[in-house]
C-alpha cells in the first residue's frame, strides 16, 4: 500500500476535521482525493506541516490533523520535542513513513534505513506514539480521534507515487477558506 492509497482510505474519517498536509505529494493527492475547505495544503514549506497544525490546535479547540511524511518529519526534527512539551489533546500528526522523499524522485530516508521516527517521537517524550502498518491506519486514526488525547502515528507503507496534477487554487484562496473553517 501506497501514501495516496492511505489517504484515500482515510478521507472519509478527515472530512469532519482540520487538516493540515505535507508538501508535493500528499498535498497534491489530498486535493485530488477529497478536496475540502478544511484542508490546509502546504504549497512550499517542507516540514512545517507538524507545526502549523500544532500551532492551530494550540490556538482553537477543534481537532486538528497534520499528515506529514517521514522527509518532512527528518528536516524538522524540532518539532517533535516543541509537541511533546505543548501537549494539545485536539491534535493528531499523522507521519506517512514511506521511507523516501517522494515528493522528489523517491530518493531513500533515513527513516527507511535504522532511524525509527516512532523511537525517536518517544525519546523527545511524546507519551501516545502509535506505529501501524498502512492497511491499519484508518482504525488508528478514528480511534486516536475519539481519544481526544494528543497522538503520534507513524503509519509505514511503500514508496510510491501516482499522477496527479498540481493545486491551481490560489494561496491565498487555500489560507481563507482554511480560516473560514476554523472560525466555524
Amino acid at each position: 500500500m501506497i501514501r495516496s492509497e492511505i489517504l484515500r482510505n482515510i478521507a472519509p474519517i478527515l472530512r469532519d476535521e482540520l487538516v493540515v498536509c505535507n508538501i508535493g505529494l500528499p498535498s497534491q493527492e489530498m486535493h485530488l482525493i477529497d478536496d475540502q475547505p478544511t484542508n490546509f495544503y502546504m504549497l512550499g514549506t517542507m516540514g512545517l506541516s507538524s507545526s502549523i497544525g500544532l500551532g492551530v490546535a494550540l490556538a482553537q479547540d477543534k481537532t486538528v490533523i497534520s499528515i506529514d511524511g517521514d522527509g518532512s518529519v527528518l528536516t524538522n526534527f524540532g518539532t517533535l520535542p516543541t509537541i511533546a512539551n505543548n501537549v494539545a489533546n485536539n491534535y493528531i500528526l499523522l507521519i506517512i513513513d514511506n521511507g523516501s522523499y517522494g515528493s522528489t524522485g523517491d530518493q531513500p530516508t533515513y527513516a527507511g534505513q535504522k532511524t525509527s521516527l516512532t523511537a525517536v517521537a518517544r525519546a523527545c517524550g511524546c507519551e501516545n506514539v502509535i506505529e501501524c502498518k498502512a492497511e491499519d491506519t484508518g482504525e488508528v486514526l478514528q480511534a486516536a480521534i475519539d481519544s481526544k488525547q494528543m497522538t503520534i502515528i507513524v503509519a509505514k507503507c511503500e514508496s510510491g507515487n501516482i499522477k496527479v496534477p498540481v493545486i491551481t487554487k490560489d494561496p491565498v484562496v487555500i489560507r481563507e477558506r482554511f480560516m473560514q473553517a476554523v472560525k466555524s
